[in-house]
């Protein structure tokens, strides 16, 4: 849940960081991580970002680069910047760094201070952001609420999602991100790179054509709902963007719908009919199909009955790759791929 700030407190941390950027230096600056790239063109300032929130406008090219939320930080990293700061990751991480393995390689291959890790449990931590005196804070694919957003720009300009609330695509939050970086030439010649990468992942899996992929969470201590990703999710999203359809369902649940997720009694098991694969979490074993097949409303869904259901090992680097994002494209499209067509066979 969000972290509950008083105003006074609020007040405090915008005073804190506008007294922190008021004794930063040109020295100091130098020595912390998140310098400029070594290359690439230096972009037009200032620039003017539009976003769910209004727009921002960024002065001149930001040399302290923070970032919040999920995936934000993949963006600079990728085009050569590291971060003073970003999010700590709870979800995915396999040895407990608090890092992506995808994220934790690059940053080896660029050497430099490693980020700031802001700790996001309760929300986000304004504090710790302030302290990291950035110039600019990304924040192109998260959930920002309109508070959280105006109590972050009083630190550094912010940008914030485009439309919906984790609905931004990896795509947009490349531009976004790149753009507010001077560097948006960079971020679409990285968007081409990585859609060439994904079309032969794709194409390696034949299996996949015209497949229809229903990117679910059902809970095994609760059968009595089928909980399912909206058209507005990245999971789902990511896939329709390469040509698979939708599930019925799917395109009927999230029409007129600003949420990302959605939940079905099993009840109305006869709507996913259609359904080609059931991706969704589980442990290691996947002893959950066998538990949905044993299941008497659940088993009436064709995939189901038959074993089509990828499972994505829970709270996995693979699991957390299925939400794609600029570095774990290169790091896991092929098994992600690899383990939704296997379902099928």
């Amino acid at each position: 849940m969000p972290r509950t700030r008083t105003a006074a407190t609020t007040a405090l941390v915008a005073i804190s960081a506008l007294a922190l950027a008021g004794c930063s230096s040109a020295g100091a600056a130098d020595d912390a991580a998140g310098g400029a790239p070594a290359s690439g063109s230096e972009g037009g300032f200032p620039v003017t970002i539009e976003h769910a929130f209004g727009e921002t406008t960024i002065e001149s090219k930001p040399e302290r680069v923070a970032t919040v939320s999920w995936s934000n930080q993949e963006v600079p990293i990728a085009l050569g910047i590291v971060p003073v700061g970003m999010a700590e990751v709870t979800w995915g991480d396999d040895d407990g760094d608090g890092v992506l393995p995808w994220v934790e390689e690059k940053l080896e291959e660029l050497g430099g201070e490693a980020p700031v890790l802001f700790d996001e449990t309760d929300g986000i931590d304004f504090e710790a952001v302030a302290d990291t005196q950035p110039d600019v804070i990304l924040a192109a694919y998260s959930g920002l609420t309109e508070e959280e957003y105006d109590t972050l720009s009083k630190i550094a300009p912010v940008v914030a999602y485009p439309d919906l609330a984790w609905g931004t695509s990896y795509e947009d939050m490349i531009r976004l991100n790149s753009q507010a970086l001077g560097l948006a030439e960079e971020g679409e010649t990285l968007i081409e790179d990585l859609q060439a990468e994904v079309d032969e992942a794709l194409a390696a899996q034949p299996a996949l054509a015209d497949a229809t992929v229903l990117f679910s969470y059902i809970d095994p201590s609760d059968f009595s709902k089928i909980g399912f990703y909206t058209s507005l999710d990245t999971r789902p999203g990511f896939l329709t963007s390469l040509g698979l359809p939708e599930p019925a369902v799917v395109v009927e649940e999230s029409e007129g719908n600003e949420s990302f997720y959605a939940e079905l009694s099993a009840e109305e098991a006869d709507r996913f009919a259609d359904v080609d694969v059931f991706v969704t979490y589980g442990d290691a074993s996947g002893s959950i199909i066998s538990q949905l097949q044993a299941d008497p409303l659940l088993s009436q869904i064709p995939a189901i009955a038959e074993g089509r259901i990828a499972i994505l090992e829970e709270s996995t680097p693979l699991a957390a790759s299925a939400n794609p994002s600029p570095l774990s494209i290169g790091w896991g499209v092929d098994e992600y791929f690899a383990v939704l067509a296997d379902a099928l066979n």
